[in-house]
Order: structure tokens, then sequence, then C-alpha cells
């Protein structure tokens, strides 16, 4: 228990805590497009469960360690290809991300708002979208963390800490794009951007997340200028 409160195992928590801020961005990004679907006032109930969903999982995901591990030994051999549990979670969620932000973007062009059965029903799907997301974000930064530190509790209490800090932001990027539609077009972006990386994950292709999260905020940087820009020639 002394580890725990030294100046070691405080770097180590300060990094693991930074380290799930930054790969939970495309998660809040996903979070924010779909939970708009829904009326406003269901708007942060959704993602309060949704993000406490999430949450509990990431933390059983990190009690059975030595499980998700083990998910990375190759099951199936194509060719002189190798394929594990996690490479197949890989694809499966690259395509999700791919088929939803496509589907997203059609409906924005042809500017149909569809209307959706049952609200029930509406609110539960986007919760275990949110939740489903996460754990497949989530297999990365687990195995990364494992690298970093051996101390289950700590990784514990980083995750707890990025899922409270991802509650709070959560709902001020939601109502930011639904504010301003552009960013709304370039969120999708980046998640069929994400999906991609997934994807080439899954059969062995590695593109360094560094690149991609430079273009994003790159991008961001420039719409945001363009907005500021709008507003004061409206202004004007």
């Amino acid at each position: 228990m002394e580890n725990l409160f030294s100046i070691e195992s405080f770097l180590a928590l300060l990094t693991l805590t930074l380290m799930e801020i930054v790969l939970g961005i495309d998660n809040i990004i996903f979070i924010s497009i779909v939970v708009n679907k829904l009326p406003k006032a269901d708007q942060a109930k959704t993602r309060f469960i949704g993000l406490s969903g999430a949450l509990i999982l990431r933390v059983l995901m990190l009690l059975g360690i030595s499980w998700i591990i083990s998910l990375k030994e190759p099951i199936i051999s194509i060719g002189s290809n190798h394929f594990s549990v996690r490479d197949l979670i890989l694809l499966g969620g690259g395509l999700f991300l791919l088929f939803k932000s496509v589907m997203e973007i059609h409906n924005k062009m042809n500017q149909e708002e569809k209307e959706l059965r049952s609200k029930k029903n509406t609110f539960w799907s986007i919760v275990i979208q949110i939740i489903l997301l996460d754990v497949i974000f989530s297999f990365d930064s687990i195995l990364t963390a494992v690298g970093l530190v051996e101390n289950v509790i700590l990784m514990i209490t980083a995750v707890v800490i990025s899922m409270i800090i991802m509650m709070f932001f959560s709902g001020p990027v939601s109502n930011t794009m639904n504010k301003y539609p552009t960013l709304q077009v370039l969120a999708l972006s980046f998640l069929i951007l994400i999906g991609m990386m997934l994807g080439l994950e899954s059969i062995h292709i590695e593109i360094p997340k560094g690149y991609i999260y430079f273009a994003v905020f790159f991008s961001l940087t420039v719409e945001f200028v363009n907005i500021k820009i709008s507003e004061k020639r409206k202004k004007r």
C-alpha cells in the first residue's frame, strides 16, 4: 500500500489519466453525435448512464486484465495473417463507425430528420452504443496501461478520473456541436477516420495515432477561426 502514495505512483497516475483523456476524445465526439438524436431533456441522462455503464465495464476489464491480454492470441489464420479476438472486435467497431458516420452525413446532406418509433428504444439503443464503442476504444488504452504500470488500483483510479472529466465535458461539447452544424460534419469525418484506423489496425497495419489527433486539432482550429470570422461579419 505504501507504493500507492509514492512520487512514482503519482506520476504514473497522472500519465495514465492524461492518456485516458486523450484517447477518450473520439468517444466524446461519438457521444455528442448520437445523443443529439434525443430530446434535449434526455440528453444529459443518456450521457450519464452510457458513460457510467462504460466505466463499470472498463473496471471489470481491468480486473480481468489477464483475460484481456489473452485476447491478443491468434485464433484464426488466413494465409500468413493471424487474427485474434481483439482484431475481430476492432474490425467490427471500425465497420460500425464507418457505417454510422456515413449514414449520418448522408442524412444531413439530404436534410432528413428521422423520428424513431419508440423514444424508449432510442434511449436504450444509444446507451448501448455508447457502452459498446467505449469498450472497443478501451482495448488499446488498457493494453498500453499494462505496459506503463503493473498496479491495477492505479489503472482503475485513472479510468475513474478520466470518466468523470468526460462526463463533465461531454455536455458542453454536445451543445457546441448543436450550435454549429459544420462542426458536426467535421466530427463525423473524424469518426470515419477513426473507423478506418481501427479497420487497418485489425489487419495489423499500424498508423501512429499522433498524426490523426494532430490533423483533428488542426482542422478544429481552422473551423473555429472560420466560425469567429463568420460571427464578426454577421455583427457588422
